[in-house]
């Protein structure tokens, strides 16, 4: 099993959700690119943090 955490800082809300973008490592591609997250869960958070777990 392999896990990442992933950062995501606010870019933009829309009409029923908030738009983050990832912040990849250096020199890394980014993994998820952009997440949109309903408005009633990401109130006025301006950063997430996503762990992904890779199961073989």
């Amino acid at each position: 099993m392999t896990k990442k955490i992933v950062q995501f800082e606010y870019e933009k809300e829309t009409k029923n959700s908030v738009r983050y973008k990832e912040i990849p490592d250096d020199g890394t591609p980014p993994i998820i690119g952009s997440l949109y997250v309903q408005k009633w869960f990401a109130g006025n958070t301006k950063s997430l943090e996503i762990t992904i777990e890779k199961k073989d």
